[in-house]
């Protein structure tokens, strides 16, 4: 495990994605935002909860505990907690102040409804090429 800060990720022009420099992968491909009730811990019945890829939690709000492999740590929100692939990994909410976080996997395709990137491009073309208006209605 693996943790760090939103505060300490500078705008990088060439980085194709905000968590490019803590993953591996050009793209994010799968995620989602949570709402944990008090005392609740994720994935309680699957046991042991493990991924092939790196998972990365963004705690946005809330207070408790992140347990890798067993082992429990306190986390809080403004945390961001990259998860090791292979690693059994759990939130557990405090009773006073759950947690609502992010959870975002990368890799090279990205995901299925996003257009994929042209063969050989390293980051996807600069926005004044892309036509805006496309979708206002």
């Amino acid at each position: 495990m693996r943790r760090a800060r939103l505060s300490e990720f500078g705008p990088d022009a060439l980085a194709p994605h905000v968590l490019a420099s803590l993953v591996p992968g050009r793209r994010l491909y799968r995620g989602g935002l949570s709402w944990h009730k008090p005392n609740h811990v994720s994935h309680a019945d699957e046991r042991p909860h493990v991924e092939v890829d790196h998972e990365v939690f963004v705690l946005l709000q809330g207070e408790g505990w992140i347990e890798i492999n067993g082992v429990r740590e306190s986390a809080q929100a403004g945390e961001v907690i990259i998860i090791e692939p292979g690693e059994d990994h759990h939130l557990i909410s405090s009773a006073h102040n759950p947690f609502v976080n992010l959870w975002l996997h990368a890799d090279e395709r990205g995901h299925p409804d996003q257009s994929p990137l042209p063969d050989g491009a390293s980051s996807p073309p600069p926005l004044e090429s892309l036509d805006m208006t496309s979708n206002l209605n």
